[in-house]
């Protein structure tokens, strides 16, 4: 029997590494939580609030933004269209999952898209997209202390490799962006940086491609 519930409790912890009822013991046994974790997995991929309401009422999860968002992080049973519109809806919890990520010693271009790849993008421009950006900026600047960009440069930044990579990818633009009128366009834009780092960006996008899984 002991060993049968250490096995539901590897079970439980590798499929969903971060769960409040985790820190005590829990008062069922881990197959039951196993149960009540399937079952609000699964119905988030139906309807994701759905979902969070069960796995808050049955105990497996605390009602707050910051313990939700690290449910969100650690789990890779999520359907991604459920988790984004769920984090359209509770911008708490989608600044929370944000502040999560450590974009330490990262490259922004590969880190804009890290913080995509783990958080969907949203389909097009608009409020909520630069809410992400302005909230993925904030991180950035803190795991990057000494990266002498602010949270405004970074903010413009993103958003100018984003339109970059749409101009480069897209068969619709036929005169392509240059990278002289990248660095001459971020020159006027940013705040900081240099003309050899907004080249570095340039060429990163040429090659590496798009920063975010949508064209805009």
């Amino acid at each position: 029997m002991a060993s049968d519930n250490f096995l539901w409790k590897n079970l439980c912890k590798s499929t969903w590494r971060k769960v409040t009822a985790y820190k005590s013991r829990p008062q069922k046994s881990y197959k039951q939580l196993y149960l009540v974790l399937d079952e609000g997995s699964c119905l988030f991929n139906i309807d994701a609030e759905r979902g969070i309401n069960y796995l808050t009422a049955m105990g497996a999860l605390d009602n707050d933004p910051s313990t939700i968002a690290a449910f969100l992080h650690n789990t890779n049973v999520l359907n991604s269209q459920q988790v984004f519109l769920y984090l359209a809806k509770r911008r708490d919890i989608l600044s929370a999952l944000i502040h999560l990520h450590d974009y330490g010693n990262m490259f922004l271009p590969e880190a804009l898209r890290y913080f995509f790849w783990h958080i969907p993008a949203p389909r097009e421009r608009g409020g909520l997209l630069e809410f992400m950006l302005n909230q993925f900026s904030h991180q950035f600047c803190i795991c990057n202390p000494h990266c002498q960009l602010n949270h405004d440069t970074v903010y413009v930044i993103c958003y100018s490799l984003i339109l970059l990579a749409v101009d480069l990818a897209s068969p619709h633009v036929k005169n392509k962006m240059s990278k002289r009128e990248f660095i001459r366009n971020l020159r006027h834009a940013a705040y900081q940086g240099s003309d050899e780092y907004f080249g570095h960006l340039y060429d990163n996008i040429y090659l590496a491609g798009h920063v975010a899984p949508f064209n805009y």
